[in-house]
């Protein structure tokens, strides 16, 4: 594998899991790379975390991220499903040590 690719485990809504390859050396969001992997994601503000469409539960490799910033945390407030795992993917951006990452897809569809 390449110095700034690595696999992230998608699982999505369905239950069906697949492992992507994202380069690290590209400065794109979570859900950006997501929405390029063409997975169903309605990112309706954008990236501002500001509507949580972006919604995903960190089921592996959580300890490796950044602290959420009181923007996210306060939108994710507003979930009735979030919980300590919840992140937006719009404010994930991944780097080599989150190799090996898994994730949910919660986001809402509408």
């Amino acid at each position: 594998m390449e110095d700034n690719l690595i696999q992230v485990t998608v699982v999505d809504r369905d239950g069906s899991e697949n492992t992507i390859e994202i380069p690290t050396d590209i400065n794109l969001s979570l859900m950006e790379i997501l929405k390029a992997s063409a997975y169903d994601i309605l990112a309706t503000c954008g990236g501002m975390a500001l509507c949580a469409t972006c919604h995903v539960e960190v089921l592996e490799g959580l300890d490796n991220l950044p602290e959420a910033s009181d923007q996210e945390l306060d939108m994710l407030d507003t979930l009735p499903d979030a919980d300590e795992q919840s992140r937006l993917a719009c404010q994930l951006h991944l780097h080599n040590n989150n190799n090996g990452m898994k994730i949910k897809l919660k986001g809402s569809l509408q």
